[in-house]
């Protein structure tokens, strides 16, 4: 977990991450998605300890959007198909390095950013190749608490948790 000392920006993926993968159109044509209550809390828990969280996703939805505004995630980039490029812009932003940066995802477009970040974090029902470029593999599924997994390894690491417990707690 030395890796997870270094952070200072995590980057997520969407579907397969913040939710279950599943996307659910409604007879209006409406998408839903669901959000797991304990990935937000885990959110917050970073960014109330001065690690920035980013969302990078391929798809576009109102859904998304909504929870990164609730969640008061400014930098939010959707229906992307180059993830490097809006990666490029928030390291070249921050002023911080790859070695700084934890990825979490699940599939095979999660691939090249995970394969350059210091700390990429595979979602436990991501896809084998996700899994084998990861340094640390959730027990949760995605969905299911897996972000929330990530930022409870990555605030121990760095000897913050006992911080979230007393601003929460």
């Amino acid at each position: 977990m030395e890796k997870a000392k270094e952070v200072k920006l995590v980057i997520l993926d969407v579907d397969g991450v913040m939710t279950d993968g599943r996307i659910i159109i409604d007879d209006n044509g409406v998408e839903t998605r669901n959000f797991d209550i304990k990935d937000g809390l885990g959110v917050v828990a970073l960014q109330m300890l001065g690690i920035e969280v980013a969302i990078i996703t391929s798809k576009k939805s109102v859904a998304v959007a909504n929870r990164a505004q609730e969640l008061k995630i400014k930098r939010f980039y959707e229906g992307i198909r180059k993830k490097s490029e809006p990666y490029a812009e928030i390291i070249a932003d921050m002023s911080i390095t790859d070695a700084q940066v934890c990825y979490v995802g699940d599939d095979l477009m999660d691939l090249g950013l995970m394969k350059r970040v210091g700390f990429p974090v595979a979602v436990n029902d991501a896809v084998a190749e996700v899994k084998a470029a990861a340094v640390y593999v959730t027990q949760a599924k995605g969905g299911y608490g897996a972000v929330r997994e990530t930022a409870e390894v990555i605030l121990k690491a760095q000897g913050k948790w006992d911080s979230v417990l007393a601003k929460i707690g």
